[in-house]
């Protein structure tokens, strides 16, 4: 409770750091959740290193988001905050405190309020990694009063595609204001590596690593699981590291794999058990080091209708990757993987017979991880164009 009680305190702005007197610009950036959290290291590293003296601070909306950051950003930034919630009052006290001279929101997390007084305070704001899906844009276009005046807030807004940047053609944003520098999650570190006890306990075993699941997903993996083992000699004995997207679903998971005769544990538990087929990563920040064990990766939100999520940090390690039809949220990344064979799209009826056939084919399963990987390769260099942006908006400022 007193843990809740600070942080509502905090995002109102009536609990925040003293900053100290500013020598450099101050860069607020902001990220909504863990994705976002995510996509934002590269960039904010290279901010560090590149633009010097200045003031950091980086806030995030949800806790396990700023968990996160507390994580990974913590060591490159000057301080790590709560956003304030949408409030006149709470943005007035965190504009008082910070005084940024400038704004950089992470892909999404639009608040009306934060936006137009940043606007009012003449503060140039930046969109990074924009992207706009299909369900978006649509409620956007029909909601146009409300959601122009909120775009045309932003100085720049840089859009992952080409497509992004049309659709806000479309909405009415000047072409001056608008960018497409690429995609900041293509140039996250080529490979992280798994917490020790994990690479220790896997112990050379073919692992598959499912990540960002959602309910109606899990079901069809510990079936397909199930099914690969019992039927295909050559991929045993597999291993199964499942990654809700909601971390506080590790038990019913658990529950669940048992009901499936599986022999799971939680990774909370501190139990690494190299005995067991399924390990629950019910952690947060573990999810992409995972990744450098697996033979095969497969991400979630996709064989449910919920947009899917980022292929991009288990392609980057070379690690052949699966998902469902439902990838409208990375589309482009989605098709581009596929179409250089780097990935495959499966059905709740094909995912256990494409799993195995790459488990199992070491000459499949090694095309697909270099064209994997060769993508990736191809795609980098997005932040050095975001960084400079950056530099020319605190020149105009200043």
């Amino acid at each position: 409770m007193k843990i809740l009680q600070n942080r509502v305190l905090e995002r109102l702005g009536l609990r925040l750091p003293h900053l100290p007197v500013r020598q450099g610009p101050v860069i607020w950036i902001h990220a909504l959740s863990v994705g976002e959290v995510t996509s934002a290291l590269p960039l904010v590293k290279a901010i560090r290193e590149s633009i010097r003296p200045a003031v950091l601070v980086f806030s995030a909306t949800t806790r396990s988001g700023k968990e996160l950051a507390e994580r990974l950003i913590a060591p490159h930034v000057d301080f790590i905050l709560f956003s304030p919630l949408d409030f006149p009052c709470a943005v007035r006290r965190y504009l008082d405190a910070i005084r940024p001279s400038c704004f950089i929101l992470v892909e999404t997390d639009f608040w009306p309020n934060w936006l137009h007084q940043l606007r009012r305070r003449q503060i140039p704001a930046m969109l990074v990694n924009g992207r706009i899906s299909e369900k978006s844009f649509a409620a956007y276009r029909r909601f146009a009063f409300f959601f122009k005046p909120m775009f045309r807030c932003f100085s720049l807004l840089s859009m992952q595609t080409a497509q992004d940047r049309d659709k806000m053609l479309a909405l009415g944003i000047l072409t001056e204001r608008l960018a497409c520098f690429g995609n900041l999650k293509y140039d996250l570190p080529a490979r992280q590596t798994a917490p020790p006890d994990l690479a220790a306990a896997h112990d050379h075993r073919p692992i598959w690593v499912c990540g960002s699941t959602h309910p109606g997903e899990e079901e069809l993996i510990f079936a397909a699981f199930k099914k690969i083992v019992g039927a295909n000699p050559c991929v045993r004995p597999l291993r199964l590291i499942i990654a809700p997207r909601k971390i506080e679903r590790g038990g019913e998971l658990l529950k669940l794999a048992r009901s499936f005769g599986l022999n799971a544990v939680l990774r909370s538990s501190g139990d690494a058990d190299a005995a067991s087929c399924v390990l629950i990563l019910d952690t947060i920040g573990e999810l992409a080091g995972c990744y450098s064990l697996a033979r095969l990766a497969f991400i979630g939100g996709s064989l449910v209708d919920e947009g899917g999520h980022n292929p991009i940090e288990a392609a980057a390690q070379g690690v052949p990757v699966l998902f469902g039809p439902h990838t409208e949220d990375f589309a482009e990344i989605a098709r581009d993987l596929v179409d250089c064979g780097g990935a495959k799209v499966v059905t709740a009826e094909s995912l256990a017979e494409t799993a195995a056939a790459i488990l199992s084919d070491d000459g499949l399963h090694q095309a697909m991880s270099g064209a994997a990987r060769e993508l990736v390769e191809r795609q980098r260099g997005g932040v050095e164009r975001h960084v400079q942006a950056v530099r020319q908006m605190l020149k105009d400022f200043r």
